[in-house]
């Protein structure tokens, strides 16, 4: 990687991916003024990595978590402004065919963004079903990298098995892959645990995303069995998934207390102290001051072997993406 390529990656990032929905169907003026004080307050603080996909906003609001997250970075003027890292994830859709079609949809980010990315990611691996058309892409993302227009390239949902074979391939043109997005918390260790990805990471000098560390808010202690449950998907995830896990959020919480964080933080620290970036979702200040308070500390390794135990002892963890291969 050239001097004028290199990519800085922070000790922990801020998905944007979690303002989904409300990009999807409500914006709102408000919203936006919300969410560019969400990116102030994390940048001010040193979380300057954040975390989009072509994919957030489709619909009549197409793209619209990238222009939003372009126009947040144009607009901030203040301490880190040159840390921040905008990143975001190509999707595979059955119509992009050809490398061609990955160079143009990485433009077309670009173009939203207001600049090149920092980081282009593969959203996730069509191995499973088409990997025909997984080859071209990849291509295409290598192009990305060697005509200048991003900084680095990373994968998303890639067990260690693909990604071996794809570092290969890109190995074989001088290309480094920068960084493994998977979904990793301890109500999801199957990515580390079961398919080895951390160690291939670290064999091959690539860094872990974390997405999803809170496990959609059932981390954080808000939610309750015997009430207080989000409405829609969230609701029926909850109900499965909060009666097999009392052992592990009481251990979770009787941890903050000790240490006067929140479950929510030591959630997050849990997922720094396994050697990975955590990218919370964050809608509102409050949120995203909350999550910095993961930083600057450390669980001590008896408290994360607590944790482990108590993860691995769940019988019904958080389901897998789909998209996830091996």
């Amino acid at each position: 990687m050239s001097d004028n390529q290199q990519i800085y990656l922070p000790p922990m990032g801020c998905g944007t991916w979690a303002w989904g929905n409300r990009l999807l169907w409500n914006y709102d003026t408000s919203i936006d003024r919300q969410l560019q004080e969400v990116f102030n307050t994390c940048v001010t603080n040193g979380v300057t990595l954040f975390d989009t996909g072509d994919s957030y906003g489709t619909g009549k609001l197409k793209g619209r978590s990238e222009i939003l997250l372009g126009k947040f970075d144009r607009e901030y003027q203040g301490v880190n402004k040159h840390n921040i890292c905008l990143a975001t994830k190509l999707a595979p859709y059955p119509w992009r065919l050809t490398r061609g079609a990955m160079v143009a949809a990485g433009k077309a980010s670009a173009e939203r963004l207001g600049r090149n990315i920092d980081l282009v990611q593969m959203h996730w691996s069509t191995a499973n079903y088409f990997p025909l058309q997984e080859w071209q892409l990849l291509d295409g993302l290598g192009d990305l990298y060697e005509k200048g227009l991003v900084k680095g390239v990373g994968l998303s949902n890639y067990g260690a098995k693909r990604l071996k074979k794809v570092h290969q391939k890109f190995q074989a043109r001088g290309i480094p892959i920068k960084t493994l997005q998977v979904q990793y918390s301890l109500l999801s260790t199957y990515p580390v645990t079961e398919l080895g990805v951390k160690e291939v990471c670290d064999e091959l000098g690539i860094k872990l995303i974390a997405y999803s560390p809170l496990a959609l808010g059932l981390l954080t202690g808000k939610y309750s069995e015997k009430g207080n449950l989000p409405s829609g998907l969230r609701r029926w995830v909850c109900k499965q998934i909060l009666p097999e896990s009392r052992s592990l959020l009481a251990t979770l919480e009787a941890i903050a207390t000790a240490k006067n964080k929140t479950m929510a933080q030591v959630a997050l620290n849990w997922c720094i102290c396994k050697g990975t970036i955590p990218i919370p979702g964050a809608k509102n200040p409050q949120q995203a001051k909350q999550n910095i308070g993961a930083l600057g500390w450390y669980l001590d390794s008896g408290e994360v072997m607590e944790l482990d135990k108590a993860a691995a002892e769940v019988k019904k963890p958080m389901v897998q993406n789909i998209f996830q291969s091996k």
